[in-house]
């Protein structure tokens, strides 16, 4: 689902279009305003999901999202100017960012503890691939010769959307949700479901009785760091909860690597293969992209085209998209072999090469490509190097580690604030990003090569190594004993669940 909010940036008219060239701004400001209006909806959307979730189920919240964002895709189809189309992109933003925390959230609660990881692992896959098929999508679109260039593809996301709102009532609620609204025996029933068991058989009353005890763990947690505290309030209290003396440590690690991966990622990467939406008064492909947290990748159309190979200068952006997927296969192969803190050193140092490469070369030659093919071919050469580093690195570890340093009660509220700095660090650099390529040059390059090796440094100072440790392990690790004081109550919890 969230692969598919590229389809409106990756569509390029092939002739001139009354609607694109006479309303739509070509200022890079504005240009990027367009792109990052898109990930500030889905920062505000991470905010109110998880509320939302709780209130009226998992299943129910998804339709209501699904819903909000086929109304932002209508919008953007429809568009008869510029400020409709960027408010369909705030909306749509919306859909997007409470799918990114939604979708995870009820495959975690619905799945059989032997293989939630690998279906968790499946769906960054399928966010992956659905990435792939919709720059390709968006490249076949732009042959069509009318308006429907790119309206076709802003018209696709609403099928995607449309399926997930209303096949996922096909599925039984959460049984987690169910305990957590005090419906226990239908939490009994739909665990049955999903396990295609009865409700008598030991396995299920055995993972019955186990949601039962950490929904009760928590509920007696929150009461014992806030009595007496409830509604907003209490919201509000577990949200500061992150940033006290005895959590700050763990939120540098979570908020820091979902930063950094926005701020030296992948997404910088593929917007450089993403046709704009915009064309120049000659009716040619802008080599201004106009696409999510365009940073390193801004500079592919330009390169490809000043090569002179216009078409095929998307053809070999496109393959970015490809090399991505396998270096993500990749890494869920090494993560646990080599280790999260190793990963994040070094990722962000082999990230931060490209970069140098780049501006070097850049810097020396861009005001002659044709004379210098070599070095142009160079700067392709590192965006594929750079693809592969973070593919392996911060492509999965923005994910994995947000979810491993916070303790059980602090994880929902821990991820969210990953995820939200996720979409808010795109959002900032979606839209600063198109007038520092106009203005910096090669600069903007150096600026982004500078964040990757403030990476290093950080993971160097506060990422500490997860891998196989336990809560209580952390507890020594990050100088709290958070994981002991949670362990005390669940084995008390555990005890009374086991009664019932």
């Amino acid at each position: 689902k969230k692969g598919t909010k590229g389809l409106p940036n990756q569509t390029t008219p092939s002739h001139e279009d009354p609607f694109l060239t006479k309303t739509l701004p070509c200022a890079p400001r504005l240009k990027g305003f367009m792109t990052g209006m898109l990930e500030l909806g889905a920062f505000l959307g991470c905010f109110f999901f998880p509320q939302l979730a709780d209130t009226i189920s998992r299943k129910w919240s998804l339709s209501i999202v699904a819903a909000i964002f086929i109304i932002g895709a209508i919008m953007q189809t429809a568009a008869p100017d510029y400020a409709v189309l960027v408010a369909g992109r705030t909306i749509t933003g919306v859909g997007v960012g409470t799918m990114a925390l939604g979708a995870p959230l009820y495959i975690s609660e619905v799945s059989p503890p032997q293989v939630r990881g690998t279906l968790l692992v499946l769906e960054s896959l399928a966010i992956v691939m659905g990435v792939v098929s919709s720059y390709w999508i968006a490249y076949g679109c732009q042959y069509i010769d009318s308006e429907a260039s790119f309206r076709v593809p802003f018209g696709l996301q609403m099928v995607s959307a449309g399926i997930i709102g209303t096949m996922i009532h096909l599925f039984p609620y959460s049984p987690r949700w169910l305990v957590l609204v005090e419906r226990d025996e239908d939490a009994l029933e739909s665990l049955a479901k999903l396990r295609r068991l009865p409700a008598t058989d030991s396995r299920v009353v055995t993972e019955w009785r186990g949601i039962l005890a950490e929904i009760q763990f928590q509920k007696i947690m929150s009461e014992k760091a806030h009595p007496g505290k409830q509604g907003l309030v209490l919201e509000l209290l577990q949200w500061a909860d992150l940033f006290r003396k005895k959590t700050w440590r763990r939120t540098v690690v979570g908020v820091g690597v979902a930063f950094f991966q926005q701020c030296q990622s992948y997404p910088s990467i593929l917007a450089m293969g993403r046709p704009s939406l915009l064309t120049d008064s000659q009716s040619r492909v802008s080599t201004q992209p106009t696409d999510i947290a365009s940073r390193f990748i801004y500079y592919a159309p330009t390169l490809f085209t000043s090569l002179g190979q216009g078409d095929l200068s998307l053809i070999l952006a496109g393959t970015l998209n490809i090399g991505q997927l396998v270096a993500v296969m990749a890494a869920f192969l090494i993560v646990d072999a080599v280790g999260r803190r190793t990963l994040a050193i070094w990722g962000a140092f082999a990230m931060g090469v490209p970069y140098v490469v780049i501006a070097a070369l850049y810097g020396l030659y861009s005001d002659d490509w044709p004379a210098h093919p070599a070095a142009g071919w160079a700067c392709v050469a590192m965006a594929y190097v750079y693809i592969c580093a973070y593919g392996i690195s911060y492509s999965p570890l923005a994910w994995a580690l947000p979810s491993e340093v916070y303790s059980t009660v602090q994880r929902s509220k821990g991820v969210a604030l990953a995820t939200a700095t996720v979409w808010l660090s795109n959002f900032i650099v979606g839209v600063a990003t198109p007038p520092m390529i106009s203005q910096a040059g090669f600069g903007t390059y150096v600026f982004f090569a500078i964040m990757c090796f403030l990476g290093v440094i950080w993971a160097w100072a506060f990422v500490p190594e997860t891998k196989g440790k336990t809560l209580e392990e952390l507890d020594d690790v990050f100088g709290d004993a958070t994981g002991h004081e949670e362990h005390e109550v669940m084995r008390s919890v555990a005890a009374e669940a086991r009664r019932r």
